[in-house]
């Protein structure tokens, strides 16, 4: 590598790897079951969580830069309108941010790593929202 070249780590990499997206899935849904804030989103998940922990931790791999596990499978993530059966508005889009943002605190170490995961997942949970009021709705009578 020259001296003007740099190399671009992943934050899949800079996080640690398979072994940290699996403790962040972990620690997501271990909040989620724990927290009285969360109930009603754990309330729009299947009693065993154990597919869908697997799903997010391919989807998350591809998120952040690691193998393509989720889209050779699934196909394009297409979330929000995967998602469109449940009703997600702001406060299931704050509960769902509040178990992946403490999943992050324990388990990302890297703190500039751990900012940027935030900023993008917070994004995506904003996103997300499916009900009256999303400014990213064009039904909201918004443009």
């Amino acid at each position: 590598m020259s001296d003007t070249a740099v190399e671009t780590v992943s934050i899949f990499g800079r996080i640690g790897g398979t072994f940290a997206i699996d403790r962040l899935v972990e620690s997501f849904y271990r909040r989620m079951d724990a927290l009285p804030e969360a109930a009603e989103i754990r309330a729009m998940h299947p009693g065993d969580l154990t597919g869908t922990k697997q799903i997010l931790k391919r989807y998350l791999t591809e998120w952040t830069g690691g193998p393509k596990l989720y889209s050779p499978e699934k196909g394009h993530p297409r979330l929000r309108q995967r998602h469109m059966g449940f009703p997600i508005g702001s406060a299931e889009r704050d509960a769902w941010l509040l178990c992946m943002r403490g999943a992050l605190e324990e388990t990302v170490l890297d703190a500039a790593a751990r900012a940027e995961l935030d900023l993008a997942m917070s994004r995506l949970a904003d996103w997300m929202r499916n009900q009256a009021g999303n400014p990213h709705d064009a039904r909201a009578g918004h443009p």
